[in-house]
């Protein structure tokens, strides 16, 4: 297959959807849970919910860097941009996130906070060679998909002597996440459908521990709908083989070792940070990155003496238990009330990728779709 077209075939799936239907034990559940938000998305916006048999069950991960961001590390970067002479830039699914006491970045630079949204690393850069009397922090966030971009600004940087630019590192990592969920066993999960643009990085061997330690099939999916009904068959026949292996269905992007060079360059500019707080899913060890010491120069946390702020998601939202795998988003008594896209009171609703999000664009008025998931 060459074409998008060729990968959302409407033939093509129901022949899927229909071999999965034979060969699904109609004696036991399949619960699957997808890690990306991307795959959610899917899962709604093609209908392949409707094409699985009732005993299969798409669970909802934390697979979204905005939605696992904390409240506090929000209002931290708040009370910086409105204390300290500085230009705060970040993604723009991140301004309209939560903070402590209802705030936001959103609302911040409506008090006149000078916050401002790029689309890449190098606008954050380009703002700092365009205001040299402004020092800019960027606000980074993201998986290892978004990590090397950060990475290789921070090396412009220091190679151009940009001294008024620095970084407030918010990257964290997937296996360490996905590993905690199974942990925690919050979620009864018989397979994972894995990420497909973290896994183009750190390649399908990255989650051969995952496997092992848990006994879980994985299977690293594409984000078109023939990919990931491709990936439930692939899932389905590890579970009834008794199998727990990685496999990899998105070939066509992904290989066993992922991107060398990328690998090598956020090796050189982070390392491991000993611990940090996610949404809904607590305080976790070796599950994000933070800026050598070589590059302090250009690490806000270390320039501004940034402190941790702790501060509560608003109340009645249930967003950290559906990142967790624990409840669905129309679970919530928020949900598509008094949240909504266009008035968000979980980082769920708010970011492109959330679940929440997904459930009120693709589902929300779909009888019954939402009863079997």
């Amino acid at each position: 297959m060459k074409y998008v077209d060729e990968f959302r075939d409407g033939d093509t799936a129901r022949a899927l959807a229909r071999v999965i239907h034979a060969e699904v034990n109609p004696e036991r559940n399949y619960r699957l849970m997808e890690f990306c938000g991307g795959h959610t998305h899917a899962i709604f916006r093609f209908g392949i919910v409707d094409l699985m048999p009732e005993n299969i069950r798409f669970i909802h991960g934390p697979g979204c860097p905005v939605c696992v961001l904390p409240a506090g590390r929000i209002e931290t970067a708040i009370r910086l941009v409105e204390e300290e002479d500085v230009i705060l830039c970040t993604y723009a699914d991140l301004m309209r996130v939560p903070a402590g006491k209802r705030d936001s970045l959103q609302k911040a630079k409506a008090r006149g906070a000078d916050i401002r949204m790029i689309y890449s690393s190098s606008d954050a850069l380009a703002l700092a060679h365009e205001n040299p009397q402004k020092h800019v922090v960027f606000f980074a966030i993201g998986f290892e998909t978004t990590t090397p971009p950060t990475a290789a600004a921070i090396k412009i940087a220091q190679a151009e002597g940009l001294s008024n630019f620095s970084v407030f590192c918010n990257h964290v990592e997937t296996p360490p996440a996905m590993m905690h969920i199974l942990t925690a066993g919050d979620a009864k999960i018989d397979g994972i459908l894995g990420p497909s643009h973290v896994s183009t990085i750190i390649g399908s061997r990255a989650y051969a521990d995952c496997c092992d330690k848990y006994n879980v099939p994985l299977v690293i999916a594409g984000f078109e709908p023939l990919d990931v009904i491709q990936s439930v068959l692939m899932l389905v026949r590890q579970i009834n083989a008794g199998q727990a292996v990685v496999e990899n269905q998105y070939t066509r992007a992904v290989s066993e070792t992922g991107n060398e060079k990328a690998k090598t360059l956020m090796a050189e500019v982070f390392e491991q940070r000993p611990q940090f707080e996610w949404r809904g899913l607590g305080v976790l060890p070796d599950s994000a990155v933070q800026i050598r010491s070589e590059f302090a120069g250009f690490d806000t946390e270390k320039r501004f003496a940034m402190q941790e702020i702790a501060t509560a998601d608003i109340k009645g939202c249930i967003c950290p238990a559906v990142l967790r795998g624990m409840n669905n988003p129309d679970e919530c008594k928020l949900f598509g009330t008094a949240c909504t896209p266009e008035d968000p009171k979980g980082a769920c609703m708010v970011s492109s990728e959330g679940a929440c999000a997904a459930y009120y664009s693709y589902g929300r008025y779909r009888a019954g779709a939402e009863a079997r998931t």
